[in-house]
């Protein structure tokens, strides 16, 4: 395709007279320091200046950015909108390559090859990508982005919060980012509705909340997911869980047991969820339900369904709860509630006592005992004057197993907790620890020392496995053999 017929007009010629004998500079440059490479831009100018007559000045930090500013600018006024989709991302590059001379020239500044290179790469991330965060989602080892503001952007990496050095120009920078995330999914975020839930293409979760709300301007929280979606061999890898735990949570999952995944923000719920999906049989019908689509299924036999936010008139919201009431029409054979936060937990519950079983969740508590009280809180949400004993009922004949997850000081995600959930005695929901995480300490390099081990108590479920031919050996519940007494 003629990079031509795609722009409103074309970046006039260079003077390749003057140019024809200048050396490449840019192709053998090293990579300097700014110190150095102050000297060699202004050897640059010396031969730009030798070359074409101009009176050039070279460009520092404040300067690049400026340039960045206008070059951006001039680039989005001479796009044709009509023929935007069709313009791929070499030739965009190439028509920045032409463009770069002619508005040094405007400017009478000159650029190091290095920085030019540069120029190129980040006003590229603007017109195709998100901009100064564009690195940043390329980076496998980021799993965090958080936008604090334009001046403030920070990363997690190996469960660290670091602050990077990029930098938005200002407020108006952040917001034409946002907006590019969420318009192509028919969501808005402006005064009226200053928050929004949204993910990237990749299936990344996004957060954003703008003023007035946000004090200090735009705010973007961007939880990235990997582009392929971790086994449950990389959790075991992690120290997540240990290959006896998964073992017992691959029958747990084969054999239509109700499974809740809790834990604190940052654990590693979804991911957990991700990796107990995967021993869902592939013959199975599955419906996901979420505020934003981000569970990675891998079966055949999948429909997502997401919630909708009301329009800017009011109407036409769509919550969770009745995508749950819905899927039960949809002759599911498991359901799964990317999170439960409100009232859509009741219907869950009833969808998980008649007849849905294998169904999946994750809830955001502090202990397995605590998500008890927290479906408890969820489900008053929904608006039923159940007594609190109903309730407690419900959970405990519709729930089966406690899946806990932890993000430990050192970062790390560990599974602390798989509980199973008896019954009721009396007031109280019954339940029973099958593994734990125990910490031993914190070794000099401030890293959690610690192992998963088994309780010892046979889980009850092991009749109900047996019977789908799930039998498992007895071995993988034993206790470590110097803490048997303590057992």
């Amino acid at each position: 395709m003629n990079v031509k017929n795609l722009f409103k007009a074309r970046p006039g010629a260079l003077d390749e007279e003057l140019r024809s004998d200048a050396p490449d500079w840019s192709a053998d440059e090293p990579a300097a320091e700014e110190g150095e490479g102050q000297e060699l831009n202004r050897a640059l100018v010396d031969l730009e200046q030798h070359l074409s007559g101009a009176v050039a000045e070279p460009v520092g930090d404040d300067g690049f950015v400026d340039i960045k500013s206008k070059l951006h600018s001039r680039l989005v006024d001479q796009m044709d909108p009509s023929v935007l989709h069709r313009i791929t991302a070499p030739e965009i590059e190439a028509y920045i390559q032409d463009l770069i001379p002619i508005v040094l020239e405007e400017e009478g500044v000159a650029l190091t090859g290095r920085l030019r290179n540069r120029l190129v790469v980040e006003v590229l991330h603007e017109v195709t990508g998100y901009g100064p965060m564009q690195p940043l989602l390329d980076d496998p080892t980021v799993t965090e982005v958080m936008v604090n503001g334009p001046k403030h952007v920070y990363i997690e990496r190996e469960g660290k919060l670091l602050r990077t050095e990029k930098v938005f120009r200002d407020n108006a920078h952040v917001m034409r980012i946002i907006e590019r995330i969420v318009t192509p999914l028919g969501r808005r975020i402006d005064e009226s509705s200053p928050m929004v839930d949204a993910r990237l293409p990749d299936g990344s979760r996004v957060n954003a909340i703008i003023p007035p709300l946000a004090v200090k301007g735009p705010t973007i929280t961007i939880r990235k997911f990997s582009r392929v979606p971790y086994n449950v061999n990389d959790l075991v890898a992690f120290g997540t869980l240990t290959a006896q735990m998964a073992e017992f949570l691959r029958a747990c999952v084969h054999s239509h047991l109700n499974i809740l995944v809790s834990g604190g923000t940052g654990s590693g719920k979804t991911t957990t969820l991700n990796t107990l999906s995967a021993f869902i049989p592939n013959n199975e019908r599955i419906v996901t339900i979420e505020d934003a689509a981000e569970v990675q299924l891998q079966q055949d036999h999948v429909i997502t369904l997401e919630s909708r936010p009301p329009n800017m008139e009011g109407k036409g919201e769509v919550p969770i709860r009745s995508l749950v009431r819905n899927s039960l029409r949809m002759r599911p054979d498991r359901i799964i509630v990317g999170e439960c936060r409100g009232g859509e937990a009741l219907d869950m519950l009833q969808a998980m006592n008649t007849g849905h079983d294998g169904s999946l969740s994750t809830v955001h508590s502090n202990s397995p005992r605590d998500t008890i009280s927290r479906l408890e809180t969820m489900t008053l949400m929904a608006g039923t004057e159940l007594p609190s004993r109903a309730i407690r009922e419900q959970i405990a004949s519709a729930i089966n197993l406690i899946v806990h997850q932890t993000r430990m000081r050192d970062g790390t995600r560990k599974i602390t907790h798989i509980t199973e959930i008896h019954g009721m005695e009396e007031q109280v929901v019954v339940m029973q620890d099958i593994f734990v995480y125990k910490q031993l300490g914190v070794d000099d390099r401030g890293r959690v020392i610690g192992r998963h081990q088994p309780t010892g108590l046979r889980p009850r479920c092991l009749e109900h496995l047996a019977a789908q031919g799930l039998a498992l050996p007895a071995e993988i519940f034993a206790p470590p053999v110097e803490t048997k007494a303590g057992w």
